[in-house]
């Protein structure tokens, strides 16, 4: 499992009873998850200490329940020799913006990207379904110029916020409100390469235009149209997954035979790299301090080129 264990301003502090309890920056907030099948004792204090609460509906959705909790505030991420700044703010279904167990593979992949920046080479990364940009604003940070895609404007614009807190007001990133499919599609027919990919697709969702997403349905083919936008000379391609399904080793098989087969059929055609490339998949989850466990969070897979 790979365990996003580098936060300071973010902790899973306990779970229990379809609920876990976590501190975001210095506000303690109790949502639903439903992976917590298990029932412990609720020993620390923190359980009586709520600032928000989110009571799920046994008919669908759910409420917040606020007490002395900002509309909006923020939390910091240490990546290499800077600290990212993300704006909270709990809405629609217990989300918060932001998904705190990405952080393992933004502190993977930062490294490879900045390695080749350091050294001039140029790196294009494209981020599909990219949500509020944690995965942005981190490859940015390392030197990438980054293609920032999500159907919903309101995340970009917020995406675009973390990216301005983050010092990254000007940095080399296209906002796009699209259709990410439909995007990829566009882009291979307009030439466009990129260096690595990065895709975390929701369960289910709808386009701009109301385009129905089914993630069993069309993932495959994403990672199929996808491989086509890898250049020559790739760092990576990361794929996230919370759909149940969809376990390690599937994403493992998915990325094998839909994106490394084809890229290095096409590479060895041209014969224009050495390169191989290395697959690996895992659970992905975070560390809980009450004792010591991990919660899992769902799975990445990941291609190093």
């Amino acid at each position: 499992m790979w365990i996003a264990d580098g936060w300071k301003d973010y902790e899973v502090l306990d779970c229990s009873e379809g609920e876990k309890l976590e501190r975001w920056g210095t506000y303690t907030l109790l949502r639903p998850d439903p992976q917590v099948i298990w029932s412990t004792e609720k020993q620390i204090p923190e359980w009586k200490r709520l600032n928000g609460h989110y009571h799920r509906s046994k008919s669908g959705g759910g409420e917040w329940e606020f007490h002395d909790l900002p509309k909006e505030w923020t939390i910091r991420y240490g990546l290499g020799e800077r600290d990212l700044t993300f704006h909270l703010k709990p809405f629609a279904f217990k989300h918060t913006g932001l998904f705190p167990e990405q952080a393992v593979n933004w502190s993977w992949f930062y490294p490879l990207i900045k390695k080749e920046t350091d050294a001039g080479r140029k790196v294009r990364v494209l981020n599909l379904f990219a949500y509020t940009g944690g995965a942005t604003v981190s490859a940015a940070a390392a030197g990438a110029e980054v293609t920032h895609v999500d159907a919903s404007k309101g995340m970009v614009t917020w995406a675009r916020e973390n990216a301005v807190s983050s010092g990254l007001g000007e940095a080399p990133i296209r906002w796009l409100v699209d259709d990410c499919m439909k995007f990829v599609e566009r882009e291979i027919r307009r030439g466009k390469k990129y260096e690595a990919i990065i895709m975390d697709p929701p369960s289910y969702g709808r386009g701009p235009k109301g385009e129905l997403w089914k993630l069993e349905d069309l993932v495959y083919q994403l990672l199929q149209r996808s491989s086509e936008l890898l250049s020559d000379r790739p760092l990576f391609f990361l794929i996230n997954s919370y759909t149940t399904g969809l376990q390690p080793a599937v994403l493992s098989y998915m990325l094998h035979t839909a994106v490394l087969t084809p890229w290095q059929k096409r590479v060895g055609e041209t014969q224009r790299s050495g390169l191989s490339g290395k697959v690996a998949a895992e659970e992905i989850g975070l560390p809980v301090s009450s004792n010591g466990l991990v919660l899992p969070c769902g799975a990445s897979g990941r291609i190093e080129f």
